[in-house]
């Protein structure tokens, strides 16, 4: 018995350790910024007013619209959550049978009356609640990544922030109309679609609040008890 509980629990061990997630790192490719083409040598002057090296679109607004421009991304998170459910189930049955008679005579054995009873009561009563909040505020300047055929801005970027005991990062990326940019490259996150933000840590403080191995074993679905 001793044994198999070892091999139990070794197996446990072995599939939550695989679950774990390894460390984020900076520097992930994926959210690095577009570097920006090498710039071709000017062309000679020619004599020609207008130089292509050197032009400016006079009817712009400044607004990010190229693979390249920045754009920050302000940070109005808010969630919230709240689930409640009650049951109460009840079932009881009662049953007798009478002894019977034969020829007006009540039938006996060994002095008893050939009676019987039965009765049986089920019952159960649950109730679960949930509530849950999240919020997030805060700043992450992004880059375009792509425009897409019908003018949208794809954005990805992220954030690092190194602590005396450990880092915190912010990743985001998600798709930005051009008509949600403000005039002065600002967006509120709410307005990012397919979104997909990140924020966690790595560290001593951030390894103090993920539970041992052991403990989530006890309250997984692999505890058989």
């Amino acid at each position: 018995m001793k044994t198999g509980m070892r091999v139990l629990l070794l197996a446990a061990a072995v599939v939550l350790t695989g679950c774990v997630n390894k460390a984020p790192k900076p520097d992930n490719p994926h959210y690095a910024p577009i570097q920006p083409v090498q710039m071709q040598q000017p062309q000679p002057v020619t004599g020609s007013i207008y130089q292509a090296a050197t032009s400016m679109d006079l009817y712009s607004d400044g607004r990010a619209h190229r693979v390249g421009d920045i754009i920050t991304v302000v940070l109005t998170e808010r969630t919230q959550s709240s689930k409640s459910a009650s049951t109460t189930v009840d079932k009881t049955n009662d049953m007798s049978i009478g002894a019977p008679n034969v020829l007006g005579h009540e039938v006996k054995v060994f002095g008893n009356p050939l009676s019987a009873s039965m009765n049986s009561n089920t019952a159960f009563d649950g109730e679960g609640s949930s509530d849950m909040s999240n919020s997030l505020s805060g700043n992450i300047t992004v880059t375009v990544h792509q425009v897409l055929p019908n003018g949208n801005l794809l954005v990805r970027g992220e954030k690092w922030l190194t602590l005396n005991q450990g880092d915190e990062y912010i990743r985001i990326s998600g798709l930005v109309r051009k008509q949600d940019v403000g005039p002065d490259n600002r967006v509120p996150s709410t307005r990012l679609a397919d979104a997909r933000i990140t924020y966690s840590g790595t560290g001593a403080t951030h390894d103090s609040n993920v539970m041992g191995w052991l403990a989530r074993f006890f309250i997984s679905p692999l505890w058989p008890f």
